[in-house]
């Protein structure tokens, strides 16, 4: 299955049937994808799943639809377990940002951490799940598509915010101000936290 954030209302590919139900669930062969985006952007669904019984033709065919973006970023965890967050446009994130050309994605991970947070010596533990969100950039949708890396920090300067990128706080967040600063980020965000559960 794949998950994608319009607006903040998933949209599910998926080959499974058991997730049908009668309002929000979609054959591919009775909508086009374009409709499927009108009703996400309608807000008329809190979420919204478009059936195909061949998962990859299904995404190929989505993708086909927008700019395709790849960033990288990393999900980091001090000595005490602590989750290093950034504040942005009013919402709590983690660190990422776009993959430049030849750039390998951890590498890319790496990069966008610390320029992002003013931090160094981090460590890949693991590979996390990618994300999916659509925006829209200078009028054209475009589809993000973000790797995530479980990173390892033992820095212990100060954090510096990368205020050109509208980068307002870093933090480290234990675990009880962690739940607080995911009732208030993107569902994406949200998505990897869950899959670490």
């Amino acid at each position: 299955m794949y998950i994608i954030f319009i607006d903040e209302i998933p949209i599910y590919l998926t080959d499974n049937l058991e997730c049908y139900s009668q309002t929000n669930f979609f054959y591919k062969d009775k909508i086009t994808i374009e409709s499927l985006l009108e009703k996400a952007k309608s807000k008329e669904y809190l979420s919204l799943y478009l059936y195909h019984n061949d998962l990859e033709s299904l995404w190929k065919e989505f993708k086909w639809f927008f700019k395709i973006e790849k960033a990288a970023g990393g999900l980091v965890k001090n000595e005490h377990g602590a989750v290093l967050f950034i504040h942005r446009f009013g919402k709590w994130d983690l660190p990422k940002g776009k993959i430049e050309k030849g750039e390998k994605k951890r590498e890319a991970a790496i990069r966008e951490v610390e320029e992002e947070c003013g931090i160094s010596g981090l460590q890949i533990l693991k590979k996390l799940q990618k994300t999916y969100h659509i925006f829209q950039r200078n009028g054209r949708e475009t589809l993000k598509i973000t790797y995530w890396y479980s990173m390892r920090s033992s820095y212990k300067g100060k954090l510096i915010p990368q205020e050109e990128e509208g980068i307002t706080e870093v933090v480290f967040k234990e675990e009880n101000e962690t739940l607080k600063a995911l009732e208030n980020t993107y569902g994406n965000i949200k998505l990897l936290f869950n899959k670490l559960e």
